[in-house]
């Protein structure tokens, strides 16, 4: 086989497993399918023969072991090359993989960290998994939909001053609703309290891929990144990358990044979600442009089209410069529908009865389709616009002065003790009535969009517990429950509260 000229067209490991399943080898190795003669009958016809047949154990001569580099290694080198990373990481547990592994990593050169409170409920899990001890620091509140956007510089430098033993900076880009944050200022204030700056960049795999796109997290300094590149980009479900950027002395060390992962991924690796990380890579990489170029204007001409529906209005660029937005992601479509007489939850059920619409998000105040970069957008819009053109016109928009407005989480409790101490000490499980004023056990995060109402080792209060028992009412769900229901919730004993001492710094800093 002749190389292309172009290493970004190669996908050595897809090739690699691809050519070890033509071999027609002796499967004396796991999974017990043996590439297809021992799945049941119904898998086989559902996903095909030649799925089962590539999917590969690790460990094998040729695709992961053998003479270095090897296909595998080959492939995380074109994919750190592909983003502008040190190094990467193929994740087979989604962007939590990676969350768990930085938390782990920054837990090498210390205990305490700065963390956007805002952030996905996995990074909880990695607080919780690490021991570090958090200051949360509040993003900015969008004044007029009630919304949190990105963390403001301003409020970054303020929080690691009054945390001068933190040894890294934990921030949120692009949010659930597309907003981006000054990523590079960022960099420039961890930076000068000589920390490394972790962004979660989940939602933001494509942005490297156009000009027109916000600067994606490694090229703005950023020195470590997780990148859940199935969400837009195109791989697997389930299947990410983490990224080590920055310079060789930005404080972060490779082979600590390596323990981190090694630590919490399986030893059974899929090969099927690691093959579509090599493609979905030469995609974006040789492909990408027009791809997303394709993409915009397609959803540019939709929200064209959804701000001429009475009542329905667009999240876009017009928010950029706000506190919190220095970008906006033009690949995720949020719609504002205040503006007409049912909420979000009710709007998508009505659009599944209309069409089969299934959306990522659906919320009181605001509804978000996603749309990837290698799909073909324009159809899949134009059916979402004739969907909501009938939601419409079958529910009618609000009468003039009765548009309703978002109604944002209350704030959040007082942090009494680390949300790894309240997790893993001793605790019992209360009414939801009983568990006002006790300290949360358990994490608490609405779906969606996922961001944690409460952290174990906050204090529960009425208006949260009262907010999430509504946004199940409404048709939402709650992750990190032990009861999804809310009936009940898992608390830390009272015992144990009462020996709490005051954690050492201001736990939750505003500016």
């Amino acid at each position: 086989m002749v190389a292309p000229d172009n290493p970004q067209e190669e996908t050595p490991y897809l090739d690699a497993l691809m050519q070890y399943a033509a071999r027609d080898p002796a499967r004396l190795h796991v999974p017990g399918h043996k590439g297809g003669d021992g799945a049941d009958p119904g898998l086989l016809e559902a996903i095909g023969e030649q799925a089962l047949r590539l999917d590969i154990p690790a460990l094998i001569h040729g695709i992961d072991t053998g003479v270095s580099p090897t296909p595998f290694e080959r492939a995380q080198q074109l994919a750190a090359e592909a983003w502008g990373a040190r190094r990467a990481w193929y994740l087979i547990n989604g962007a939590s993989q990676g969350n768990l592994a930085a938390a782990l990593t920054l837990a090498h050169y210390g205990d305490a960290v700065v963390v956007q409170r805002n952030v996905h409920s996995s990074t909880i899990d990695g607080l919780v998994l690490s021991g570090l001890r958090p200051t949360f620091v509040s993003p900015e509140l969008d004044p007029e939909l009630g919304i949190a956007h990105c963390l403001a510089p301003e409020a970054l430098d303020y929080a690691l001053t009054q945390s001068p033993g933190a040894v890294g900076a934990w921030v949120l880009s692009p949010t659930y609703f597309g907003a981006v944050a000054a990523v590079a200022d960022l960099v420039a204030v961890a930076h000068s309290h000589r920390v490394p700056l972790v962004v979660d960049e989940a939602w933001g795999a494509h942005l490297a891929f156009h000009p027109s796109l916000p600067e994606h997290a490694l090229a703005a300094g950023a020195d470590l990144v997780i990148s859940s590149t199935h969400k837009i980009v195109g791989s697997l479900t389930q299947s990410a990358l983490l990224q080590l950027g920055g310079e060789a002395d930005s404080g972060l060390d490779a082979d600590v990044v390596d323990r981190a992962v090694t630590l919490v991924e399986s030893t059974s690796p899929n090969a099927l979600l690691c093959a579509s990380l090599d493609a979905a890579r030469r995609y974006a990489a040789s492909r990408g442009y027009a791809l997303v170029d394709e993409t915009m204007r397609a959803l540019a001409r939709a929200r064209e089209a959804i701000r001429a529906i009475a009542g329905l209005d667009v999240l876009d660029e017009r928010f950029v410069g706000r506190p919190g937005v220095a970008g906006y992601d033009p690949l995720r479509l949020a719609v504002d529908v205040r503006g007409i007489a049912i909420n979000g939850y009710e709007l998508a059920s009505l659009l599944r009865e209309i069409d089969d619409i299934n959306l990522e998000l659906y919320a009181q105040n605001v509804v978000v389709a996603v749309f990837g970069m290698g799909e073909r957008a324009l159809p899949e819009a134009q059916r979402f616009v004739e969907a909501l053109r009938v939601a419409v016109e079958r529910v009618g928009p609000v009468a003039p002065g009765e548009q309703g407005g978002f109604a944002p989480p209350p704030p959040w409790g007082e942090l009494v003790m680390t949300p790894r101490d309240a997790y893993l000490g001793p605790q019992e499980i209360v009414s939801v009535e009983q568990a006002v004023g006790r300290i949360a056990a358990e994490s608490l995060a609405t779906y969606p969009p996922g961001i944690p109402n409460v952290l174990p080792g906050e204090r529960l209060t009425p208006e949260t517990l009262a907010y999430i028992q509504h946004t199940l009412a409404l048709g939402g769900s709650v992750r990190g429950a032990s009861d999804r229901e809310l009936h009940t919730v898992r608390v830390v004993a009272e015992a144990a509260a009462a020996a709490v001492s005051p954690l050492a710094v201001d736990p939750t800093v505003d500016r």
